[in-house]
């Protein structure tokens, strides 16, 4: 397993616990991120900590990664386990299997892509 990939998966854990902090560090100041539940994407660190209390308010989403390809250069595809909850009363809304793509500058995450699988 590379780096990178030791990494994701450690971010992947923080991220599940909403441990949004530690999830940013590893992040380009100037991060390019997907908005994937509202469209679009954001930009910047501030602009993906923003996206996300928005998105933990409407719904509860846990990703476990299941597989890594390391792509060219510093990118990572990984295929994860996506449940999404309803955050008040529980409700299973979906659960499904989709590809995250990273690309890394100087170990530090530039851009993820939800790539359709």
């Amino acid at each position: 397993m590379s780096s990178n990939e030791e990494a994701l998966t450690e971010l992947y854990a923080a991220f599940n616990r909403r441990d949004i902090d530690t999830v940013l560090e590893a992040m380009h100041p100037d991060v390019d991120w997907p908005n994937a539940w509202e469209g679009g994407r954001v930009r910047g660190r501030a602009a993906v900590r923003a996206y996300w209390e928005r998105q933990f308010e409407q719904i509860s989403s846990q990703v476990d990664p299941v597989a890594f390809d390391q792509g060219e250069g510093e990118e990572v595809v990984v295929e994860v386990d996506q449940v999404v909850r309803d955050p008040h009363s529980g409700e299973l809304l979906s659960a499904s299997r989709v590809l995250h793509r990273y690309e890394f500058e100087d170990g530090l995450i530039v851009r993820m892509d939800v790539v359709e699988s």
